[in-house]
This record gives structure tokens, C-alpha cells and sequence, in this order.
């Protein structure tokens, strides 16, 4: 049997002419560079924060992680494409974890002097409340407005919530003696069984706990403490926070432009 042997054929580049070489150089640079984009290019995630949420603020905010306040920032994020966690804590430590960094920021935060101290906020306001003092029908009070409380009166107010900048000239005053507590139910039976004078709550939640608690009879606002324009407060340690701000305030505009806004204020949309 006969072996036949091919002769082995090379492709010699250098007997090619110049131009054909310097042509095949090019054409194989460009598809090295348009290889290497196409494999590092990626699609941008969106921006994840998380925020602490207060527990129970209905119907703003509630234990389970409902309400209007949720729904509302949801939303407004969702139109600058950032993804919103949120952690359902007692409001003071929200407060507390904001200020440490362990969350992006907290809500519903009055923003007024004592906040603006702590925490990042931005320009448009998620809605505004009012505040009211509130009285038992069995303890009534003669006063016409907050300056007219009676000195060395007890009065009641929930743990870290912000009520106003006159508050603490108020007290001084007045020579007010102030019970905390943890949230305005426990106010309300407070106020029922006589423990406290008067007690300054969120007319829109005292409104949902006196309905739940069936003493819509009993308790009654006298008159007003004062008006909140109510925000998320970012952490003055993200470096991020103002960016995040700024984004907010565009979402909430955008939802005031498309005419979501105020459907989004109303408690039927939990």
C-alpha cells in the first residue's frame, strides 16, 4: 500500500500586498472592539432604597405595611424608576435608624427645624395634616386655644413625633407636664380614664382609633395645635440622599401632572 503525503499548506501573510494587510488589520481590531462592548455592555438596574415605615399611623401608614403613605411614595418613586423596600418599625426608631444609615430615609416626618437638623428632605411635601388638642367629654377645658391651657396641665404625645416648633415654647410657658407614649390609642385611654388633661393628636388618625375604639362620644378635638407639611427624611449619610430627594419631589410632580395625585390620597386605594 502506497502513502501519499499531502505537502501542508500556510497561509503567508507577508507576501501579501500592504494595503490588503493593512485592511485585514483593520477589519480585525473592529471586531475585537465591537465584540469586547457587546460582552461588557449591560441593561442599568434600577435604584433600590429602603425606607422605615412607622407602624401605626393610620391611615398613612399602618402595621402591616399599608396605607396612603405607601401607596403614594411607591408610586412617585415608580415614575423615576427606583424600587422601594420598606421596614414597618415604631416611628422613633425609624427616626433613630435614619439618622445611623441602617435605612435611606424614614416617613412621615414633620419637616420642620428640629428635622431639618437630622435628616435630608426634599421640596414637595407628600400631603399636609393638622394637629389637634384633644379633650375627654367627662374632663372639658375652659381654654379657646393652645396658649390658654391651664398651667402645670398633663398633657400627652406619642414618642418622637414632631408637633410643631411653638411646641417647645409652649410647654416652657405653660409649665406643662408631658406623659409619652407609643402611639394615640394609648392616648385616647389615657384621656378616658382621666390621667391626662389633654392630648395632641393627628386629627386623621385620632379620627380612625376613636372610630375603632367606639368612643366617638368621648373624645373630641377642642382646637388646633398646628398644620404639618408631612415628608420621607433622608440620612444625612447616604451620599445619595440628595439625589434621591430630588427624585422624589419630580415623582410626586409627575403624579400631580398625570392626575393620580389626589386619587392616590384617598384610604379606598390600600
Amino acid at each position: 500500500m502506497s502513502l501519499i503525503r499531502y505537502k501542508k499548506t500556510t497561509f503567508d501573510y507577508t507576501f501579501m500586498p500592504k494595503r490588503v494587510r493593512l485592511f485585514i488589520y483593520l477589519l480585525f481590531i473592529s471586531v475585537s472592539v465591537i465584540y469586547t462592548f457587546n460582552s461588557t455592555i449591560t441593561v442599568a438596574e434600577p435604584l433600590k432604597i429602603t425606607l422605615a415605615a412607622e407602624d401605626s399611623w393610620p391611615p398613612f401608614a399602618d402595621e402591616v405595611g399599608n396605607g396612603i403613605s405607601h401607596n403614594l411614595i411607591k408610586q412617585a418613586f415608580k415614575q423615576v424608576d427606583v424600587d422601594v423596600s420598606t421596614i414597618v418599625v415604631p416611628y422613633a426608631r425609624g427616626l433613630i435608624m435614619t439618622e445611623r444609615g441602617s435605612v435611606d430615609g424614614v416617613f412621615n416626618v414633620t419637616k420642620e427645624q428640629s428635622t431639618i437638623d437630622r435628616f435630608i428632605f426634599g421640596n414637595e411635601p407628600l400631603f399636609t395634616v393638622t394637629a389637634s388638642f384633644f379633650f375627654a367629654k367627662e374632663h372639658p377645658t375652659i381654654a379657646d386655644n393652645k396658649w390658654q391651657i391651664p398651667t402645670k396641665s398633663t398633657i400627652g404625645i406619642v414618642n418622637g413625633y414632631e408637633y410643631g416648633d411653638e411646641f417647645t415654647t409652649l410647654i416652657e410657658q405653660q409649665q406643662l407636664q408631658v406623659i409619652t407614649v407609643n402611639n394615640q390609642r394609648q392616648l385616647i385611654n389615657l384621656l378616658l380614664v382621666g390621667r391626662i388633661d389633654t392630648a395632641i393628636m393627628y386629627d386623621l388618625v385620632a379620627d380612625v382609633y376613636i372610630k375603632q375604639m367606639g368612643v366617638s362620644h368621648d373624645i373630641k378635638a377642642k382646637f388646633n395645635n398646628h398644620t404639618s407639611k408631612i415628608f420621607v427624611a433622608f440620612s444625612k449619610l447616604n451620599p445619595q440622599a440628595e439625589h434621591i430627594s430630588q427624585l422624589l419631589d419630580k415623582g410626586l410632580l409627575t403624579l400631580q401632572k398625570q392626575g393620580k395625585y389626589q386619587q392616590l390620597l384617598l384610604p379606598s386605594n390600600d
